[in-house]
């Protein structure tokens, strides 16, 4: 494709600005590198002058020329360097409060590339790679993850998209991806890049960085297996997938030597014959004769042409590649907006290491560059050792340009910023004006005596569409009806209409088939505009104001990034967005790079994984593993009864609306598809003692229809409970807390902590095998309490640790305090020795042990845990939860095992404490407790 360059730029003083911002990078890389206070063990730091050397033209093209104040920006990890140092010298570095950083607090960030700040402003320093944190962050995306963040871009394209075509003053925006020629086999990219096409996202330009290098050297592909050049192959790949390619090539210089008599010849030389090796090692040896002596070797036709140019000029015409042409660079990136609904490709040939003394040297990647290159690098360049990110004089050309360019980006910044924060405002105070985010959303369950989480969420989804899209145009369907909103429905209005969903490919097989239908939001093509009558979801995708889902392929990894993409509309545009992404639980694995991805860029979404664990029997034997996914930001949920799941998803969203999810804007509820009596939990909520009425302080319960044996105490049948609605309103306090009893033997007759009682602690569809082993158990003579953990984020967690685990502790009244149940007399001086136990805890859970195993650090008490450990089966669940030893009677087990254990403890006294007994003086010694936390004079 021939690009034709904007005459009009001042491209010597462009070019002039890109060189001091390149001596800027290396002396930053350099100082990270030789920073005073480096310890014996230290690791290194590392540092890639020449990956930024490559990509150096590429970004003075995007910031200096073609990037408009609204356009995001992901850049290749390693060239991070390089973008800091053109944002120095647009003075772009600021805060989120709008103030702007003056000249020696930018100094000041330059010299923290990869610095600790001691004060804990880590605005005032740079990460390794782009980091939500730096102080030129806006409208750039994280970067450390190699081929997530292009992915993340091209989906926040699609959410800007969804969002214009829903109404939303969205303002426009181009979406610029610079990758790296080995970060381009990262199958994350190319998992991508059908979808950009048949989503017809004509803003998304990725850019390829074509030094052909990586971290371990020359990149080397077997040309005769690809039969072609690897930057061909790209080529090739893009345009298979539906994109526009530009392969930028070659310089100014070259176009002038090709015009020339013979000069077509060169061409064919540098586009078809020399191999990237063979090319590699010719610019490395930066030989004339060695040059001179390749061609003949290799293209005999190209020698006449070549006999004609000087050494240096032949030097010129191997190194003049286009990806260092400032001018076509420019061009380049200004024809990829020209077309509006077709991704772009920008494979532009660099050289790593350019202008470098590891100019193209294989071993480059790390290089750092001696101190003399540095300081000569700074000289040359009008800088000092002493004074090394100083900037044009205000009265040059370049300082001129770069004041107005910083001017227009400033406003622009600011001007977004505040653009942000009024819609935030308005859409939260629509809520509040409706009269706030209800509780639930009413699901009506008497129909549906039995039923299952899974079946739960497609009712919630079904429900909030149908609100989300109540008094506007809703598809031709005489199956939807425009049912007038009753008064909870109203409230939930102003909420539903950001509430959007996702799913790879598993809608239907995960109960959510009416938001599908005639609902999915994309590009549409009329071949597809069918209707089958087949019973079965209509599918074509449309941009019409009623369409709420977004359908992908089998590609988790793409949802995952668009769930995180969405999920970040609020932080750009100040439009809520939240997404819901539907996905088999197991799958989740394979979008774990982006999923930390989503959570380190402090997205805001849900994700419902379902079905989970080896619940999902039928399919159980390599679909079941459940991980412990600790990560922060991350909120994990597992539901038992269907009331659980309506007040964990509108608890969630009433937190997106009124911003009060800090370190939990992630979210993540697992759901089956095993359905449990709903009855169940009222009917075991009525019998707990502390949720009767008129019983005295002193009286105790027994079980309904226990015999005798059981003295004078009440019946639980003919002790009334509290009004269902009061039941559930304290029970939603402790389902959104992470736990609750769901069976609660205190104030019970017999009921003795230390002897007889233990506490089982499971969650999800296994409260039924709890519950029962829980009924076993007493039968024997043993207080099971089960408590059903809806949250181990919350209850056991990061967000649990971070509040010293109170709900467990105080709320739920969960200790590892000793309980004296024995005494027993050994002499007549009175010592006498006592059974001091603890209330053990068996943890059930349908995952791996890591999920639930830590209870019994926390508390302090033995803990067995039953836990799947190993490759299940197909089978009923009662099946595979026996293969498991997750069923009744193994639980029955393991609570024998640990009473058993718990009583075999014995309490060994210290010679200091028979000392005393005998009236013996202690002997002296340092008491801790006045060490610590305080010691004295502190």
């Amino acid at each position: 494709m021939t690009i034709t360059a904007p005459p009009q730029l001042d491209v010597e003083t462009l070019n002039r600005i890109c060189d001091r911002a390149f001596a800027h990078m290396v002396y930053m890389i350099w100082h990270a590198n030789h920073r005073p206070g480096k310890k014996p063990g230290d690791p290194k730091v590392g540092g890639h002058p020449a990956a930024c050397g490559s990509s150096c033209h590429i970004l003075g093209a995007l910031h200096l020329v073609v990037r408009e104040v609204g356009d995001f920006v992901c850049c290749k990890p390693h060239a991070s360097p390089m973008d800091h140092a053109f944002h120095h010298h647009l003075r772009l570095f600021g805060r989120e409060d709008g103030t702007w950083f003056n000249e020696e607090q930018a100094k000041r960030a330059m010299h923290g590339l990869r610095e600790f700040p001691d004060d804990g402003d880590f605005h005032s320093i740079f990460q390794s790679y782009h980091a939500r944190s730096d102080a030129d962050s806006f409208h750039f995306l994280p970067s450390g993850s190699v081929g997530i963040p292009p992915v993340a871009s091209v989906y926040l394209a699609l959410a800007y998209r969804y969002m214009q075509d829903h109404g939303r003053d969205i303002p426009k925006a181009h979406f610029w991806s610079l990758i790296g020629d080995s970060e381009f086999r990262e199958g994350s990219l190319l998992e991508a890049m059908p979808d950009v096409a048949e989503r017809q996202l004509g803003n998304v330009t990725w850019i390829i960085d074509y030094n052909r290098q990586n971290l371990d050297g020359t990149r080397m592909p077997n040309e005769k297996g690809l039969t072609s050049r690897d930057c061909d192959r790209i080529e090739n790949t893009a345009l298979a997938n539906g994109w526009r390619v530009i392969q930028l090539r070659h310089g100014a210089f070259r176009d002038e030597i090709f015009a020339q008599p013979g000069g077509q010849h060169l061409r064919v030389l540098f586009e078809e014959v020399l191999t990237d090796a063979e090319y590699q090692l010719a610019i490395y040896k930066r030989d004339a004769a060695f040059m001179r002596g390749l061609v003949k070797q290799r293209f005999r036709k190209a020698t006449t042409p070549l006999g004609k140019l000087q050494d240096d000029q032949v030097l010129r015409l191997f190194e003049d590649v286009g990806g260092h042409d400032l001018r076509k660079m420019i061009a380049a990136l200004e024809q990829a907006k020209e077309e509006p609904e077709k991704p772009y490709m920008v494979i532009a040939h660099t050289i790593k290491g350019w202008n470098m003394d590891c100019f193209a040297h294989p071993a480059n990647h790390n290089t750092l560059p001696d101190k003399s290159e540095v300081a000569e690098m700074l000289g040359a360049r009008g800088l000092s050792m002493d004074d090394p990110f100083a900037t044009f004089d205000e009265d040059s050309d370049e300082a001129r340009y770069l004041a107005e360019r910083s001017e227009v980006f400033r406003a622009g910044i600011s001007s977004s910023r505040a653009d942000r924060v009024r819609r935030r405002t308005e859409a939260r105070q629509a809520v509040i004006d409706a009269g706030g985010v209800p509780v639930s959303l009413n699901i009506d369950l008497t129909m549906f005596p039995t039923a299952h989480t899974q079946w739960m969420w497609g009712q919630l989804a079904a429900k909030i569409v149908r609100i989300s899209t109540a008094g506007e145009a809703q598809p031709d369907d005489a199956r939807i009806q425009d049912r007038p909103l009753d008064e909870i429905e109203r409230r939930w209005a102003p909420v539903s209409k950001f509430v959007m969903t996702m799913s790879p490919d598993v809608g239907t097989s995960t109960n959510i088939a009416p938001v599908l239908d005639k609902r999915v939001y994309g590009a549409s093509d009329a071949a597809d505009q069918k209707d089958y009558d087949a019973r079965h979801p209509e599918l074509a995708s449309g941009t019409d104001p009623w369409t709420r889902h977004i359908r992908f392929e089998i590609a988790e990894a793409n949802c995952m990034s668009a769930a995180g993409s969405f999920g970040r509309m609020a932080h750009y545009t100040g439009h809520p967005c939240f997404p819901i992404m539907t996905v088999y639980d197991f799958f989740i694995k394979r979008a774990l790079d982006q999923l930390f991805y989503n959570l380190y860029w402090g997205a805001e979404f849900v994700i419902i994984g379902t079905p989970s664990g080896v619940t999902l029997s039928p399919e159980g034997a390599q679909h079941s593993w459940k991980s412990d996914i600790q990560i922060p930001n991350l909120i994990t949920w597992e539901p038992a009864f269907a009331i659980e799941m309506d007040w964990i998803l509108s608890d969630a969203i009433r937190r997106h609306m009124m911003d009060e999810n800090e370190g939990r804007r992630g979210i993540l509820i697992r759901a089956v598809t095993r359905a449990i009596s709903q009855k169940l939990l009222l009917e075991s909520l009525r019998r707990h003692a502390r949720n009767k009425t008129g019983l005295g302080e002193t009286a105790l319960l027994k079980p309904a229809g226990a015999d005798e044996s059981w003295g004078e105490a009440i019946d639980e049948s003919a002790a009334p409970a509290q009004p269902n609605a009061t039941l559930l309103a304290h029970l939603r306090e402790d389902v959104l807390k992470g736990a609750y009893y769901l069976v609660d033997w205190r104030g019970y007759a017999g009921y003795e902590p230390g002897d007889n009682v233990v506490n089982l602690f499971t969650m999800g569809s296994l409260v039924v095998e709890a519950q029962e082993a829980a009924t076993t158990l007493i039968e024997r003579g043993i207080f099971a309490n089960v408590i059903a953990i809806t949250s181990p984020e919350l209850l056991l967690g990061i967000l649990g640790e971070a509040d010293g685990y109170s709900h467990l502790r105080e709320n739920l009244d969960l200790t590892g305090d000793l309980h004296l149940t024995e005494g027993e007399a050994l002499d007549e001086a009175g010592l006498v020795a006592v059974a001091g136990r603890r209330v053990p805890a068996v943890a059930v859970c349908d995952g791996e042990a890591g999920l639930l195993d830590n209870i019994g650090s926390i508390l302090g008490v033995k803990q067995v845990t039953l836990a799947v450990r190993k490759f299940s089966k197909c089978g009923r669940p009662d099946q595979v939860f026996r293969f498991q030893q997750l069923d009744p009677d193994s639980i029955v087990d393991a609570a024998g095992r640990a009473l058993a254990e718990t009583a075999m403890e014995s309490v060994r006294v210290s010679r200091r404490v028979l000392e005393a007994a005998s009236g013996r003086p202690p002997e002296a010694r340092r008491d801790w407790r006045r060490l610590w936390p305080d010691p004295p004079g502190e």
